[in-house]
């Protein structure tokens, strides 16, 4: 037990210097410190695909997340970073609870991903939410997309209510959307959607086509839903990602939550408790 211990103290302080240095050297030398967040910082709701994809502070998310971001524009950009900063510790801190948050702060993906401030941290979130309150799951459907077969968990275990409550919501959405941002769905689909699909981003990344990893994911995730391991769903999420570098393995900050009892489903979320509940005489 005493070495377990060590080596986990080890690991954690390890990955807390990484971080100092990460954030105390490298963040002053290179000054990329915000590289991804700046694709947040929504220049024009009126054309939020000016620039090209690929390029500093391209916008590759649906219209939906573009009308989400579009306040960021009203900010000064370094308040937009810090607060965004704030958003996305407070995020860890909450994923990690009382005993995992300073496990999580070490974690190098998640070091990453404070570092480059990406949506990674926040689509954890919102699977961890997704157990419970499945219309979380809109967020990642209208950001990342990919990582959305984790929905095929509800599919699996014949959970049906909160599939047609994750997809129902994100649908909705969609539908508004459509009528006030027509469009910039050609736009979206056009610029980013399919150059994504057939140009890969020029940044470091796992070299696995993004449908072997789509397939992959899909089977994990299949098969976590039959044996009822939770952890399948953000791991399954992060294999899916449309880029799989190592900030994306920050999804994997959701895993100390799955357990937690207030993000339970409810009661009558699964037709097995619905069949438990009519056979306890319960109401």
């Amino acid at each position: 037990m005493t070495r377990e211990r060590a080596l986990r103290d080890g690991l954690v302080l390890s990955g807390l210097l990484f971080t100092v240095y990460l954030f105390g050297v490298v963040a002053p030398q290179t000054k990329t410190f915000g590289f991804d967040a700046l694709s947040y910082w929504i220049y024009s709701i009126d054309d939020p695909y000016a620039i090209t994809h690929g390029t500093m502070g391209s916008f590759v998310y649906s219209p939906i997340a573009a009308r989400l971001f579009s306040p960021t524009s009203l900010l000064p950009w370094w308040t937009f970073l810090w607060l965004w900063s704030a958003v996305l510790v407070g995020t860890v801190l909450w994923l990690g609870g009382r005993r995992w948050w300073l496990a999580l702060l070490a974690f190098p993906p998640v070091a990453f991903e404070l570092y480059h401030g990406n949506v990674h941290l926040l689509i954890a979130a919102a699977i961890a939410l997704g157990f419970r309150y499945p219309a979380a799951w809109s967020f990642v459907l209208v950001t990342k997309v990919t990582p959305g077969v984790g929905l095929l968990w509800f599919a699996v275990r014949r959970e049906w209510r909160p599939l047609a409550v994750a997809l129902g919501v994100t649908a909705a959405l969609v539908a508004a959307s459509l009528v006030f941002d027509f469009r910039l769905w050609g736009e979206w689909i056009e610029k980013e959607l399919l150059v994504s699909l057939r140009q890969p981003p020029n940044q470091p990344q796992l070299p696995i086509p993004l449908w072997v990893r789509l397939a992959a994911a899909a089977a994990l995730v299949a098969w976590g839903a039959r044996s009822d391991r939770k952890w399948t769903v953000p791991a399954s999420a992060a294999i899916a990602m449309p880029v799989l570098w190592l900030a994306a393995l920050s999804v994997l900050a959701a895993l100390p939550t799955l357990d937690r009892p207030e993000l339970q489903p409810g009661p009558r979320s699964t037709p097995a408790a619905s069949r438990h509940e009519r056979h306890d005489g319960s109401t």
